[in-house]
Formats: structure tokens, sequence, C-alpha cells
């Protein structure tokens, strides 16, 4: 083409201008190819990752620096953000590009994005926001035609099915936590499955309410549970109070009763072998054995009775011998010394007379 250029410009000027000319243009073409040529060089910022194209194509990455790649219309670099935290919110639209964890001032509420349908058939209005960052930048840029718009239909499919799995409470407090990892981890495999070369770095819920049309009957609501819960929590207390302690008092009088019943047994056992005892001596020597029986028999009667021995030879004295003193006999009877008579009064025990017989009694 330049020298089909030069000789169309000869045959326009003489001999001389020709050659010159064609010189003029010879040096042209050399500092536009020149020029053409150091087009290619393309620097990579440190956030940033190149990627060189060959005729539309993927052909390689440039890393961060001064790079080079053939001029257009050989080669093209697209150089992405790959260090960028990136942000998408599914359920409202706030204020721009907020770093992870930034509070919410005012935002707009999607309806068509946050009402979502819980386990157990309520409704709940969820905004939520998900921050990614680009983790192969070959796979984002040639993968997917819309990669933010799919990052968000993905989000959000993913947030509508762990939602349809919760019911509305657990999703409005204890639960939020884990239906934030659920919903992160399953939003990466669909990714992962498209190949689209994201990284969800996380998903954070923003707000977890009833509908604004129904929350005042939701809060009647949560408050009659919150009642309910509380004298089921009453009641189970008292239970735990009760329960125990009557376990543990019929269980002592099991253990009484069993003891009772163990010391009966044993006595009724013992009072039989005792006589089995007895009837064998009696059987083996019956006069000593009548002998014994009557000796211990007449020991336990008068163990537990007061006793006086009446000796019928004796003369001129009070025939009575107290084995038993200070048992309440009048004075003179149990040893001790008679008190004087007061003045008056007749003796306390009348003059003796011989006794005529000898017995066992209370002495009366």
């Amino acid at each position: 083409m330049i020298r089909q250029a030069q000789e169309q410009v000869r045959r326009l000027l003489p001999g001389g201008a020709g050659r010159a000319g064609g010189r003029g243009l010879a040096l042209l073409a050399l500092l536009l190819v020149m020029l053409w040529g150091a087009s290619g060089v393309f620097r990579v910022q440190p956030d940033e990752l190149g990627v060189v194209m060959r005729f539309g194509a993927f052909d390689r990455r440039a890393g961060p620096g001064l790079n080079y790649h053939i001029p257009w219309p050989v080669e093209q670099v697209m150089t992405p953000r790959v260090t960028r935290i990136n942000r998408i919110d599914v359920g409202f639209r706030g204020d721009g590009d907020l770093p992870p964890g930034a509070r919410i001032t005012s935002a707009r509420d999607v309806l068509e994005e946050s009402l979502m349908l819980t386990g157990d058939e309520n409704i709940v209005d969820i905004d939520f926001t998900v921050f990614w960052r680009i983790r192969d930048a070959a796979d984002f840029l040639f993968n997917t035609r819309n990669p933010e718009a799919t990052i968000k239909s993905a989000a959000e499919s993913v947030m509508r099915e762990v939602i349809g799995r919760t019911p509305i409470q657990p999703a409005m407090n204890e639960a939020r936590a884990q239906i934030e990892q659920a919903v992160r981890a399953g939003t990466q495999a669909m990714l992962d499955g498209y190949h689209a070369g994201v990284e969800i770095t996380q998903v954070q819920a923003q707000k977890t309410d009833p509908p604004a049309a129904v929350i005042e009957a939701f809060n009647d609501v949560q408050r009659a549970g919150s009642d309910r819960e509380r004298a089921r929590n009453e009641a189970q207390s008292y239970r735990n109070d009760i329960v125990p302690r009557a376990r543990g008092e019929g269980q002592r009088l099991v253990q009484e009763a069993t003891g009772y019943r163990e010391s009966q047994v044993a006595k009724a056992r013992g009072e039989a072998a005792r006589f089995t005892s007895v009837l064998e001596a009696y059987n083996l020597a019956q006069d000593i054995t009548l002998r014994r029986l009557y000796l211990e028999t007449m020991e336990d009667i008068l163990r537990r009775n007061s006793k006086l021995v009446v000796d019928d030879r004796l003369q001129g004295m009070l025939p009575l011998l107290n084995l038993n003193p200070g048992d309440g006999l009048p004075a003179g009877l149990s040893g001790q010394p008679r008190p004087a008579p007061a003045p008056g009064t007749g003796p306390l025990v009348p003059p003796a007379a011989p006794a005529s017989r000898s017995s066992t009694g209370s002495g009366r």
C-alpha cells in the first residue's frame, strides 16, 4: 500500500520533486508506523488485571505495571479491577457504593424484590446486600453477558429458597446469621456453576420485617406469643421444682416402707428361729427347759413391777424388805428415815403384826 501511494505521488510530481516527495512520504510512513507500534504500550494499575484479546478472543493475562500488546486492530486490552469489593443491593436502593457494614441512612424499597414467603407461610420484607469481587478476570469478562445482573438474580433466588425453608420468627431474630451464610454459600455455588469468575465475600441482611401493612397485627401476635412463652416457662419452672420433690418424698416413703418390711421380716424370722431352738432344747431336756422358761418369764414380770418380800418368821419388827428403794412406798418401808409426825396426827404406818404368809405383789 505504501509503494502504491508513492507511485501515485511520483506520477503527479515532476522528477526531482517526485524523489523528494517520495522520501518525505517514506519518513511520514515510518513515523506513523512507529506511533502505531508505540500505541501498544499500556499500564496496569495495582488493583487491576490486564486481559489481552487477539482479534476479540482471550489470549493472555497481564500483571500490574507496564506491558505491551500488538496495537489495534490485532490485539485489545481490558483492565478490570480485581481487588475492588463491589456492592449490589437487593430489595432496596441505597445511597450508592458503601463499604461493607455501612449503615443505610435512606433507602427506597423495591417490593417486587424484597417480599418473600417464609417456611410457615408468612410474608416477610427482606432487604439485603451482596458484596463481591472479581476472582477470575477472563471468566468474568467472557462467560457472562451481564455479570452484575447475574449476581443479583442468583442471590435473590437463593435468598427466596432459604427463607422458604425458615419460619418467620427465627428469620427475624436468631437465624439471621445462618441465613446470611447459607445465601452466600448458595450464591457462590450457583455462580461457580456458571463459571462467572466472581467471589461472594459477604451477604448482609439490612432489614427483616413484616410488611408495613400488617406490622401492627404482627406485633400483637408476637406479644401474645411472648406471653405464652412466659407462662409456659413459669409452668415448666414450677414443674421442675415440685416434681423432683414429690419424687424424692415418694422414694423416702418407699425406702421407709422397705426398711420396715425388712425389719419385720427379720424379726419374725428371729422369733421363729428362737422358738425352733427352744423347741429343740425342750425335746432334749424337758424339765430343765420348763424351769428355764419359768425363770425367764418371772424375771421379765418382776423386772417391770414393784417387789416386796415378806418374811413370816420375823417377830417384833416390820417383816418387809423393799427391793425397789424410792418406788413410792411410805416412809420407813423404803429404808429412809421416818419423818416426825405432825402434832395431832397418827403414825404413818400401823403397828406391825406377825405375818402369816409370803407373797409377791405391790405391797398394798
